[in-house]
């Protein structure tokens, strides 16, 4: 009963949210904070956890609803935080606190909008699929649900995968590659499925996001509605940071006419307690693209995956410096004995 439970606590970032948008000064930066600096400075001192469930624990786990009630939460509550956020931003604030305001709701956006609709985009449930699409909607990245589970999953870890980073590519020119790519992969991937529907998908969505965009103008603003942009544009630069971090130097072998199958060392992993839970499983990574169907409570640690040296918020930190990314993750390719390409 408790286990599930346990998943309730990524939900303390949006009352760090709820202080940065209701609050001034110091509290609009709360929640970049805790997220950023102080669960990396923590994760430092906890040992990774690699034990994994016993058989008769998964077959519970996957079974019990409450770890799927726990996931759906987050649509009421992020709805909410974008309710409160475009009724707290105003031209006449200070500057500080409104950026403030404006990051805190790009990490719940990223956090939330995005990696939540993730999980619940892999579901075969139309009503799971569909919160997936909400969630994805308050961060303007709708697309995501085409090409992450057409594409990326299908790509992964090679060339033609926008959301795999090479060897020695660092972050900023990875932003540029996957940003256009993921949409343009989506737009082809929505046009051959429009063959044998009565509509495209992907222009669907753009429906969708610009009416949401149109309704935020009406009713609060040019000024509002351009925060909200730049809010969904740091969500989607922390998603897109992620999938660098998970992929990055690893590329799957090219036999005869396909490429082999995906397999756990082909996802960078980690095993940081407090990483795992604030992603919902998320950086269990290996296991997740070994078996894409694996609800995000049973997700394993597998022995052939490479490790990451911390959890996800420090190593989106490290991804923000080039220099000091390559030589960490470099060496941890060599510790790994993977061969760069």
């Amino acid at each position: 009963m408790l286990r599930p439970l346990r998943y309730i606590t990524p939900y303390f970032l949006y009352v760090l949210a709820y202080l940065a948008f209701t609050k001034t000064g110091f509290y609009c930066w709360v929640p970049l904070i805790y997220l950023f600096f102080l669960i990396p400075l923590v994760e430092l001192l906890i040992k990774p956890d690699a034990e994994n469930l016993t058989e008769s624990q998964e077959v519970e786990a996957k079974s019990n609803p409450i770890f799927d009630y726990v996931l759906w939460l987050t649509v009421p509550l992020q709805l909410g935080a974008l309710y409160l956020f475009l009724t707290r931003i105003d031209f006449s604030e200070p500057f500080l606190d409104t950026a403030g305001r404006v990051v805190a709701m790009g990490l719940l956006c990223g956090t939330f909008g995005i990696n939540a609709a993730h999980e619940l985009g892999h579901r075969v449930n139309k009503f799971e699929q569909f919160l997936a699409k909400v969630l994805l909607l308050t961060s303007l990245y709708m697309h995501f649900f085409i090409e992450h589970n057409k594409g990326h999953h299908k790509h992964v870890a090679t060339p033609e995968d926008p959301s795999s980073a090479f060897y020695k590519q660092n972050l900023y020119a990875f932003w540029i590659q996957t940003f256009v790519g993921t949409q343009k992969k989506a737009w082809q991937i929505a046009a051959a499925e429009a063959k044998n529907k009565i509509f495209n998908e992907m222009a669907l969505f753009q429906v969708i996001q610009f009416t949401l965009l149109g309704l935020i103008y009406y009713f609060f603003g040019g000024f509002v509605m351009a925060c909200f942009i730049i809010a969904a544009f740091v969500g989607a630069a922390l998603l897109e940071t992620v999938n660098y971090i998970e992929h990055y130097g690893l590329q799957r072998d090219f036999a005869k006419t396909t490429y082999e199958r995906v397999q756990p060392a082909h996802s960078w992993n980690s095993n940081h307690a407090i990483g795992r839970l604030m992603l919902f499983e998320l950086s269990r990574h290996s296991d997740h693209h070994y078996l894409a169907s694996r609800k995000y409570q049973i997700l394993r640690h597998l022995e052939e995956a490479p490790q990451m040296p911390t959890g996800y918020p420090g190593m989106i930190l490290l991804a923000l410096f080039p220099p000091i990314w390559f030589k960490v993750m470099h060496r941890q390719m060599e510790r790994f004995g993977i061969i760069p390409r």
